[in-house]
């Protein structure tokens, strides 16, 4: 069995600015965009290789309501994990976790979007499995 991709879709409350947040936080373009009665029913974003998909809620893909989480974490990994961060909080995203050294070998934080998604961004980590093991057994 091939998989030749898994993106996330995202279904928020008003797909149009979550578009426009997603672009210029991620530094991505909008690919693709269809509605159907006045509603978002997909719509992609491109960096490169990496996707994220974005829809408005509905009964079927509901958005997480306002002040709660959708339930899943999108997990970033890029060379400059500050400077991602500003990005999202620049939009509006708000700090769950601040940015700081973690022991398991990574700089890492974690935003809310102003969607309801949280996004875990962090630096590569550098350590082996071993040694991240025995980091988190020595907190």
């Amino acid at each position: 069995m091939d998989i030749i991709s898994i993106t996330p879709k995202l279904p928020v409350r008003d797909a149009g600015a979550a578009l426009a947040y997603y672009a210029a936080a991620l530094g991505a373009e909008v690919t693709q965009r269809y509605e159907h009665a006045g509603a978002v029913v997909f719509a992609e974003l491109r960096r490169g290789a990496l996707a994220v998909q974005v829809k408005d809620g509905d009964a079927v893909d509901p958005a997480p309501e306002p002040g709660r989480r959708s339930g899943v974490l999108l997990d970033v990994g890029t060379p400059d994990p500050n400077g991602l961060a500003e990005a999202f909080l620049a939009g509006g995203g708000e700090v769950v976790f601040p940015m700081a050294d973690q022991p398991y070998g990574v700089r890492q934080g974690r935003i809310r979007d102003p969607f309801g998604h949280e996004w875990i961004i962090g630096s590569p980590n550098t350590m082996t499995p071993a040694q991240v093991q025995a980091a988190l057994e020595d907190t």
